[in-house]
């Protein structure tokens, strides 16, 4: 293996950290209006509550692997960089709006204690889950397929040409992927009724999920995949089937491992789809963008290569530790209630009859 698969393969390692990490994230806040409903005499913000703090100590953490993987891709392939980024412009644009007012609306939804306030936080939570699980899909669909560019490495299509019915499916398979992995999460993370509703609703959704990703990885095999990655499709496969059986036999901790597996077998397929290109061209193949064509120099790949080993397990140790702190279910019994609700309350309770 040369410097530059070694680092294209490491690449993969970071975005595949991302998406099981922040997949989880997403998961939750796509399933905030569904879940974070009034229901057995527990108010709709104390559920979601509950939801947020499941992901309230770690989600900002797990969003560094997108920084890190970017930050990866610009020192070791330059070139696919530029192409990539100005190519997905738009969806890129789109996806860092999502995961700006996501932030913003995470952090700032308990700084007034106003229901419209936690209203809107909470759309900007959905909307900012949302986009990414859907685009992110479409992106990484639309490199395993290819992109118009031509012999300067630019791009010649317009935005319709990344709107292709297989992008699409993509967009739609990583959203159900993540919205299932963060509903098993939550059924990991929750007690009580909340942990029983998070399972049931994980069982339900992995059903739809099995269907489209199903689809979309054949897809991938059959039209650009290669001999080795039916390999990572069975993989996926077998494990998005056992996430299902899992979650039906109230199962949380082996379904979240079985999602996780999930996860990774689509990335391998995608990066295996890829191989050895990083941008196959659609108008001419002696445009393809290959690894070795599109990485940096090999003194920057080795310097870089001895600043990972050394940063990496540091890295690795820190994010690990936070989540063995940070590992207790949470109930809604623990949600104390906003001081607004207990003022209203404590003065209808002194109110004269």
């Amino acid at each position: 293996m040369s410097l530059a698969e070694f680092w294209f393969a490491l690449v993969g390692v970071l975005f595949l950290g991302y998406f099981v990490l922040e997949g989880f994230d997403f998961g939750v806040g796509m399933l905030m209006p569904f879940l974070g409903r009034a229901k057995d005499g527990v108010s709709g913000d104390t559920r979601r509550r509950v939801m947020l703090n499941t992901i309230g100590p770690v989600w900002d953490g797990n969003e560094v692997w997108l920084i890190t993987g970017g930050g990866a891709l610009f020192a070791a392939f330059p070139a696919w960089y530029a192409t990539m980024f100005s190519t997905f412009y738009l969806p890129l644009l789109l996806i860092l709006v999502g995961l700006i007012t996501r932030v913003v609306s995470i952090e700032w939804r308990g700084k007034i204690d106003d229901p419209r306030w936690r209203r809107w936080a909470d759309v900007g939570i959905g909307l900012g889950s949302w986009l990414p699980a859907v685009l992110w899909g479409v992106a990484f669909a639309n490199l395993v397929r290819g992109l118009p560019i031509d012999g300067e490495e630019q791009f010649t299509g317009n935005i319709l040409d990344l709107l292709s019915p297989y992008a699409l499916v993509g967009g739609a398979a990583t959203a159900l992927l993540f919205i299932t992995h963060g509903a098993v999460f939550l059924a990991l993370k929750t007690g009580g009724d909340m942990q029983r509703e998070s399972m049931r609703t994980a069982a339900w959704l992995a059903v739809p999920t099995t269907i489209v990703a199903a689809v979309w990885g054949v897809w991938t095999q059959l039209a650009y995949g290669k001999g080795w990655t039916w390999a990572a499709l069975a993989v996926a496969a077998v494990a998005v089937v056992a996430a299902t059986a899992l979650a039906w036999m109230r199962r949380e901790g082996w379904a979240f491992v079985a999602t996780c597996f999930a996860i990774f077998g689509v990335v391998v397929l995608i990066l295996g789809s890829m191989f050895p290109n990083v941008i196959p061209s659609t108008t001419d193949p002696a445009f393809h963008m290959t690894i070795e064509g599109s990485a940096s120099s090999h003194h920057t790949l080795v310097v870089i290569t001895w600043a990972a080993a050394f940063i990496t397990p540091v890295v690795l140790a820190y994010q690990g530790w936070t989540y063995w702190v940070f590992r207790q279910r949470i109930s809604t019994s623990q949600i104390p209630p906003s001081i607004g609700l207990a003022l209203r309350e404590r003065k209808a309770a002194e109110a004269p009859r």
